[in-house]
Protein backbone atom coordinates (compact mmCIF):
# COMPACT_ATOMS: atom_id res chain seq x y z
CA UNK A 1 0.00 0.00 0.00
CA UNK A 2 1.38 3.53 -0.75
CA UNK A 3 0.39 6.41 1.71
CA UNK A 4 1.67 9.96 1.03
CA UNK A 5 4.39 8.81 -1.40
CA UNK A 6 5.30 6.03 0.86
CA UNK A 7 5.06 2.44 1.13
CA UNK A 8 3.55 0.81 4.22
CA UNK A 9 2.18 -2.09 5.93
CA UNK A 10 -1.67 -2.25 6.95
CA UNK A 11 -2.82 -5.61 8.31
CA UNK A 12 -6.56 -4.17 7.71
CA UNK A 13 -5.98 -3.98 3.96
CA UNK A 14 -4.00 -7.18 3.61
CA UNK A 15 -5.74 -8.97 1.06
CA UNK A 16 -4.79 -12.83 0.00
CA UNK A 17 -5.13 -14.71 -3.42
CA UNK A 18 -6.39 -17.38 -3.54
CA UNK A 19 -3.37 -19.00 -5.08
CA UNK A 20 -1.34 -17.36 -2.37
CA UNK A 21 -3.02 -19.44 0.12
CA UNK A 22 -2.67 -22.39 -1.64
CA UNK A 23 1.15 -21.72 -2.14
CA UNK A 24 0.81 -21.78 2.17
CA UNK A 25 -1.24 -24.50 2.21
CA UNK A 26 1.41 -26.51 0.03
CA UNK A 27 4.55 -24.94 1.59
CA UNK A 28 3.42 -26.34 5.07
CA UNK A 29 2.71 -29.63 3.89
CA UNK A 30 5.82 -29.53 2.48
CA UNK A 31 7.59 -28.58 5.54
CA UNK A 32 5.85 -31.39 7.78
CA UNK A 33 5.98 -33.78 5.12
CA UNK A 34 10.02 -33.95 5.63
CA UNK A 35 8.84 -36.28 8.77
CA UNK A 36 5.74 -37.52 7.60
CA UNK A 37 4.96 -40.25 10.87
CA UNK A 38 5.21 -36.97 13.40
CA UNK A 39 3.31 -34.76 11.06
CA UNK A 40 0.81 -37.06 10.04
CA UNK A 41 -2.47 -35.36 11.58
CA UNK A 42 -1.32 -32.20 10.43
CA UNK A 43 -0.62 -33.07 7.01
CA UNK A 44 -4.15 -33.99 6.87
CA UNK A 45 -5.37 -31.62 8.39
CA UNK A 46 -3.79 -28.90 6.61
CA UNK A 47 -4.89 -31.16 3.23
CA UNK A 48 -8.64 -30.42 4.15
CA UNK A 49 -8.07 -26.65 4.69
CA UNK A 50 -6.16 -26.81 1.27
CA UNK A 51 -9.17 -28.64 -0.29
CA UNK A 52 -11.63 -26.13 1.29
CA UNK A 53 -10.04 -23.29 0.09
CA UNK A 54 -10.55 -24.92 -3.59
CA UNK A 55 -14.17 -24.84 -2.54
CA UNK A 56 -14.48 -21.49 -1.58
CA UNK A 57 -15.68 -18.73 -3.41
CA UNK A 58 -13.02 -15.47 -3.39
CA UNK A 59 -15.02 -12.71 -1.70
CA UNK A 60 -15.54 -15.39 1.20
CA UNK A 61 -12.63 -16.40 1.38
CA UNK A 62 -10.77 -12.76 1.70
CA UNK A 63 -13.51 -12.04 4.42
CA UNK A 64 -11.97 -15.11 6.58
CA UNK A 65 -8.60 -14.55 6.02
CA UNK A 66 -9.18 -10.80 7.18
CA UNK A 67 -10.33 -11.87 10.22
CA UNK A 68 -7.75 -14.78 10.69
CA UNK A 69 -5.49 -12.44 10.42
CA UNK A 70 -6.82 -9.10 12.57
CA UNK A 71 -7.45 -11.84 15.29
CA UNK A 72 -3.42 -12.69 14.47
CA UNK A 73 -2.13 -9.56 14.97
CA UNK A 74 -4.73 -8.81 17.96
CA UNK A 75 -2.88 -11.84 19.39
CA UNK A 76 0.40 -10.36 18.94
CA UNK A 77 -0.60 -7.35 20.35
CA UNK A 78 -2.18 -8.72 23.87
CA UNK A 79 1.12 -11.11 23.81
CA UNK A 80 3.15 -8.04 23.68
CA UNK A 81 0.88 -6.20 26.27
CA UNK A 82 1.64 -9.30 28.25
CA UNK A 83 5.48 -9.54 28.20
CA UNK A 84 7.12 -6.25 27.07
CA UNK A 85 5.41 -2.75 27.58
CA UNK A 86 7.71 -0.75 24.55
CA UNK A 87 6.91 -3.50 22.18
CA UNK A 88 3.13 -3.54 22.97
CA UNK A 89 3.74 0.08 22.34
CA UNK A 90 5.16 -0.16 18.85
CA UNK A 91 2.12 -2.40 18.30
CA UNK A 92 -0.11 0.01 19.10
CA UNK A 93 1.66 2.39 16.84
CA UNK A 94 1.50 -0.10 14.09
CA UNK A 95 -2.20 -0.75 15.02
CA UNK A 96 -3.52 2.50 14.77
CA UNK A 97 -1.11 3.90 11.31
CA UNK A 98 -4.43 4.61 9.14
Amino acid sequence: MVKNGKNFFDPDELVLTKSEILEFCDRVIKKWNKNPSKNAKNIIAMTAVKTSVLWTDDESLKAIWNEIIAWTFELLYQNAMAQDKEWANILKKLKNKK
